[in-house]
């Protein structure tokens, strides 16, 4: 594992609940910190952690300085109760934004995967000024596209009971990710291992399963305002160089997706990968890592007006 994943660790205190309760004590945030530069923030999603980008670390840290936390209850942050941690979309973006103010990040390239989309747009777009740069995989920052049906096996694992028994219980969720997620090739053993190893228990798995719980689906639920709120502002980053790098076997996040993203950031580079998954970096990381190191490393030239200039591209795997 430590050769797959060789990183010093850094760790944040992080506040579980809002208000001054004897529940609100901090949780230690585990993140990478690594290289010197401009600062590449790289947000993961679920069931996954930091391990997701290691090779992209590993690639940029010569270069940049790469910042890749892992939420509370994931990876090798602390997995608190949930009398002690408000496991819901409004308390991740709020420890995204305590991480970045206290490494005072400016000039950002955001990375996000999955939930990473969700959690660091909502940031984002509440901070376009301190973000330099846009990279997005297989995500959403706005809500379930017209024509896109919930997958069953998300619905099943939200189901009361059932749900718990199999994502806490089985860790089902978790061995299904590292099965199904990747479509060129299997999963080596080691590496699944590596995104097994956090979520080795019951207590464990609480991230994984309240995050399936927290999809925003209907306007009742917790985390619809702020998916619908930033759907809404993501025009502020409009101006901002974004390069799409998209599986398009993905089960979860497909084409409708895509789609919505290129609607909304028309200048984008997308690159599409017919071949590849929901774990697209997984799958694809050859062609997809030297694509950020470009993307990152270039300088945007300015539209008359001031404004970044980028190239569109858009090429199929």
């Amino acid at each position: 594992m430590n050769g797959l994943y060789p990183f010093a660790p850094h760790y944040l205190e992080v506040r579980g609940r809002s208000g001054n309760t004897p529940e609100a004590g901090g949780h230690r945030m585990h993140y990478v910190d690594e290289g010197q530069g401009d600062p590449v923030l790289m947000v993961h999603g679920n069931p996954s952690w930091s391990f997701y980008y290691r090779d992209l670390i590993s690639q940029l840290r010569s270069s940049h300085r790469v910042i890749a936390p892992d939420h509370i209850g994931c990876g090798r942050s602390a997995k608190p109760n949930d009398r002690h941690y408000d496991y819901t979309l409004s308390t991740r973006v709020a420890d995204l934004g305590t991480l970045v103010d206290s490494l005072d990040l400016r000039d950002v390239t955001l990375v996000v995967h999955d939930w990473g989309g969700m959690i660091g747009m909502a940031w984002a777009a509440r901070h376009p000024d301190r973000i330099a740069r846009l990279v997005v995989m297989n995500t959403a920052a706005f809500p379930l596209p017209a024509g896109k049906a919930f997958p069953p096996s998300l619905a099943l694992a939200r189901t009361p009971g059932i749900g718990a028994l199999l994502v806490r219980g089985a860790n089902a969720f978790s061995r299904g990710a590292v099965r199904y997620c990747v479509t060129r090739r299997p999963m080596s053993k080691a590496v699944a291992a590596g995104y097994l190893e956090p979520y080795d228990s019951w207590a464990h798995r609480i991230a994984v399963h309240r995050f399936v719980q927290d999809i925003p689906l209907k306007k009742n639920d917790r985390a619809y305002p702020i998916m619908k709120e930033t759907g809404d502002a993501l025009v502020r980053l409009v101006d901002k160089p974004m390069l799409i790098c998209w599986g398009l076997k993905d089960f979860v996040f497909g084409r409708q997706f895509l789609d919505e993203w290129v609607r909304r950031f028309p200048e984008a580079e997308v690159q599409r990968f017919e071949d590849c998954g929901h774990y697209v970096l997984e799958d694809a990381g050859d062609e997809i890592i030297p694509l950020i190191q470009k993307f990152v490393d270039d300088r945007p030239r300015n539209h008359p007006d001031g404004r970044p200039e980028t190239q569109p591209m858009d090429r199929s795997a």
